[in-house]
């Protein structure tokens, strides 16, 4: 069975067909994310650290560190803050050491920027994964070497020189080109994380038929583990939660192994609560003047005022149990059971009836 090693200093992830759906948290990227990028610009990694402990909690089991960050005000003192190839490999080690201090969960170095890459590689403890390689010729000869050198398993991207092509036949053979020349430079298939490219369904219907096809063959003709952007399918529509808690646990079913994806149910903040409270006392419903705002959003089901699973987490942990990866359904217990439960016995529930 193909196994895609991922390590920390002291802890070890297995990508593979025979594991556990591996879920590789997306937060830390200031890739539009104008608050983090703001904080980052002026060193502060509060935000960083605070978003790594809450997806490991939520289930991540990899944590994808992008240091695609631009920081505009400091260009002004200094035109190189305007090139990512100065910025990148600056940040990405100082991202990667916070991290590091505050969980031991393995990383994901994310850039397009070589350097940063290695730099991260540097900073790294254990064997993180790289994200990423593409088919494009100048990024096979630049990414590759730095793979081999510090013998790590690489993402890679369906796409080459011609961009991004929608018939999936053509994904497949970009992919393969990549298994092939990384084993020019003795990098095994074992070690490469092909990513085919998920289409957002709403502006292609076939996009979940595609990627799940493409999944089967990158699995059955090339061994290799698989990933994907996740929220990628359900881009532009309503109620995206739903498609996603479909895609993932039928891209799994498929054979996919891995995805990079926001684990994290984010916080109802205050103006949410406020509107909601505002529309209940509008229907003429009276609140208990001392009800906190945790047990009115748990009340109302408008989410936490905390950090958990997000809705993505559940269907995921419900594909592990039911594709049995998670023996006995332990897992799927405890990620259901209420922390102010008390715990029950053996009741008469789901007995078989004699007689």
């Amino acid at each position: 069975m193909t196994r895609t090693i991922v390590a920390s200093a002291t802890r070890e992830t297995i990508i593979g067909f025979d594991q556990p759906f591996c879920v590789i948290g997306e937060r830390i990227n200031p890739t539009g994310r104008k608050i983090l990028n703001e904080e980052l610009e002026r060193d502060d990694f509060s935000r960083v650290e605070a978003d790594a402990v809450a997806q490991v909690e939520a289930g991540a089991t990899v944590l994808d560190i992008n240091s695609g960050a631009v920081f505009s005000n400091l260009m002004a003192g200094d035109p190189r803050y305007a090139d990512n190839n100065y910025v990148e490999p600056i940040l990405m080690p100082k991202l990667i050491e916070r991290v590091q201090a505050v969980t031991d969960c393995p990383l994901c170095i994310d850039s397009s920027v070589p350097g940063a890459l290695e730099a991260g590689l540097k900073a790294a403890k254990g064997r993180p994964l790289v994200n990423s390689v593409t088919g494009e010729e100048e990024r096979l000869e630049k990414v590759l070497p730095l793979i081999a050198k510090y013998n790590v398993a690489v993402v890679a991207i369906s796409n080459d020189d011609t961009g991004i092509s929608e018939d999936p036949d053509v994904r497949f053979a970009v992919a393969k080109k990549i298994v092939e020349r990384a084993a020019d430079f003795g990098i095994k298939a074992h070690d490469i994380v092909v990513d085919p490219l998920v289409m957002p369904i709403g502006a292609m219907a076939t996009a979940g038929h595609q990627v799940f096809t493409l999944v089967r063959r990158l699995r059955e003709e090339l061994g290799v583990n698989t990933t994907c952007g996740a929220s990628n399918i359900s881009f532009g529509l309503p109620n995206r939660h739903g498609i996603n808690n479909a895609f993932l646990p039928m891209a799994y079913a498929a054979g996919m192994t891995s995805a990079i994806m926001n684990p994290v149910a984010i916080p109802v903040g205050p103006k949410k609560i406020a509107e909601k409270k505002a529309e209940i006392e509008a229907a003429g419903i009276m609140l208990p003047p001392d009800m906190d705002d945790e047990t009115f959003c748990k009340l109302f089901g408008i989410g936490s005022t905390k950090s958990r699973p997000g809705k993505e987490m559940e269907a995921i942990r419900a594909a592990n149990f039911l594709l049995n990866q998670d023996t006995g359904g332990g897992a799927w217990i405890a990620f259901n059971r209420d922390p102010g439960a008390a715990p029950r016995g053996r009741g008469r529930e789901g007995r078989r009836s004699r007689g």
